[in-house]
């Protein structure tokens, strides 16, 4: 399907400033969210919301359902009730612009364990009739997924195939068992998707009562050490004992030379196909609640995916295998109304996956950041847009920022750009948000740090690496420091503000109101 002409901001919560070492869902989202407004932006992109593992990487998810419990919001929670202002005054942490996850952790547990004693104080171990209500909504996922975060705490964290035999492979005995000795701590976890869910609803629907849609990532894998994985065993990649067989990954690429080994385990399509797509349909379902359309990452692999032995030190020793392709995007669309969907179509793109793209008119993704080259028929330029159907962005969270990009391009692409747009490029993030807001795409988003005019010492993520990536944020005088005229100039000039369409009437009441 199509989307509206709109533009809006690359941003993930755990980038809001607060005081407790990371973002969150408390106020600080509701400030961004009005700033969207007055900017006149209607799209909010974010990264994927699960409970993260090691690394700290969204993308690394305990679980492909469940939502980051370090995101819940403290100060929240005190207008519930459920924590002392003297308590969270305790855990607060310096302002920054670097997530501190080690002591946010340790702090936000200590407080989630104090707040979750007077929870149950109030309504019970059963949580009440929300709480039932929510568990029986999540029943899918939820009891699986809070066993399994129980048993990873009892077992300090370690993969759940190196846990007693008869827990990891779910002998219903054992987790008879467990889930009695554990269920304290089952109940702990059941109350943090509670609380998260509870906040991440009432920001979205925040968000969606101000005109600004809530675009989701999906990506199109899940981590090994996940619930997911250990529930479902049967359709993934793994042996009896739960030790990966074969693993994802892309070969070399723009990225890496010796490609990215993502270590995550392949599907078993014949048996997500004879089970009718069942774990997939439940998770669009899911991510159909928590956002408003879905970015999918890694498009491609439902075309063909990278295969690579589970024991390969990099990712160059693969093969392509056929993915699942309309079979499976067939069914899936059959189980929804409306499915609005984004294709990360970037790397190693074929004829199939473009033809897997546009079979059900999906819009692609468009990086400025790779125009740059010596070839005046580059797709990612704005002029080869070859349809509007598509979504363009500055750079994504795996690229350096803008400006960050063009200080470390080679003099030809500097050269090329400053031709471009015929400047001397001294804000070349600038002109790459003017040049996407200007073009043809449907929609046109670009990260927070390319408003702000941030460095390198400012990305998100440098893809094939384990350290130092996640943990950009930004500080209330950073977000106030942005230029609002500025956006809301390219809003009026490029017809991407979907509530008024560029008239003459229209330019007539928006030029009045900048100048009051």
């Amino acid at each position: 399907m199509r989307f509206t002409r709109a533009s809006g901001i690359l941003v993930h919560p755990t980038s809001f400033p607060s005081h407790y070492g990371i973002g969150d869902l408390g106020h600080s989202a509701k400030q961004f969210l009005d700033f969207l407004t007055e900017s006149r932006q209607t799209i909010w992109q974010i990264l994927p919301l699960g409970p993260t593992g090691y690394g700290n990487s969204p993308y690394a998810s305990y679980s492909a359902f469940a939502g980051n419990p370090y995101l819940i919001s403290p100060d929240l929670l005190i207008e519930q009730g459920l924590l002392e202002p003297d308590e969270a005054a305790s855990a607060r942490l310096p302002v920054s612009t670097q997530v501190d996850y080690e002591r946010a952790f340790a702090n936000k547990n200590r407080l989630f364990n104090q707040a979750f004693a007077r929870f149950e104080e109030r309504h019970g171990k059963d949580g009440g009739t929300e709480m039932r209500s929510f568990a029986r909504k999540n029943s899918y996922w939820l009891k699986d997924y809070c066993l399994f975060m129980a048993c990873l705490e009892h077992n300090n964290f370690r993969p759940w195939n190196t846990w007693d035999e008869d827990i990891a492979r779910r002998k219903p005995s054992a987790l008879k068992s467990v889930e009695k000795k554990l269920s304290g701590r089952i109940r702990f976890h059941r109350w943090l998707q509670f609380e998260f869910f509870n906040q991440w609803l009432d920001v979205k629907h925040y968000a969606n009562s101000n005109g600004i849609r809530v675009i989701g990532d999906i990506p199109i894998f899940v981590d090994h050490n996940s619930s997911d994985v250990w529930a479902h065993s049967e359709f993934f990649e793994v042996d009896e004992r739960g030790n990966r067989l074969r693993v994802a990954g892309v070969p070399p690429d723009y990225f890496s030379e010796t490609g990215q080994l993502w270590g995550n385990p392949l599907y078993k399509w014949k048996a997500l196909k004879k089970d009718g797509y069942t774990w997939w349909l439940k998770r669009f379902e899911q991510m159909m609640l928590m956002t408003d359309a879905i970015r999918v990452d890694h498009f491609r692999g439902f075309d063909a995916y990278w295969e690579v032995k589970a024991d390969a030190p990099n990712a160059m020793k693969g093969r392509w295998v056929k993915g699942p392709g309309t079979d499976f995007f067939d069914t899936i669309y059959a189980g929804f109304d409306k499915l609005p969907i984004i294709a990360e179509d970037l790397g190693m793109i074929t004829k199939d996956v473009i033809e897997l793209r546009d079979k059900y008119n999906l819009p692609g993704m468009k990086i400025l950041q790779f125009a740059w080259n010596d070839n005046s028929g580059n797709g990612f330029l704005p002029h080869n847009f070859d349809t509007g159907n598509c979504v363009v962005y500055t750079g994504t969270h795996d690229n350096d920022t803008s400006r960050g990009w063009y200080d470390s391009a080679t003099p030809l692409e500097q050269h090329r750009l400053r031709e471009y747009v015929r400047s001397s490029c001294d804000q070349p993030e600038l002109e790459l948000i003017r040049l996407a807001m200007l073009s043809n795409a449907d929609q046109a988003i670009f990260p927070m740090q390319d408003l702000m005019g941030l460095g390198t010492e400012h990305r998100m993520n440098y893809p094939g690496t384990t350290d130092g990536n996640w943990d950009w944020r930004y500080t209330p005088e950073m977000l106030a420091s942005v230029n609002r005229e500025f956006l809301l100039h390219l809003v009026h000039i490029s017809n991407r503000d979907p509530g008024l369409g560029l008239t003459d009437a229209n330019l007539i009441v928006l030029e009045a109101e900048e100048a009051n």
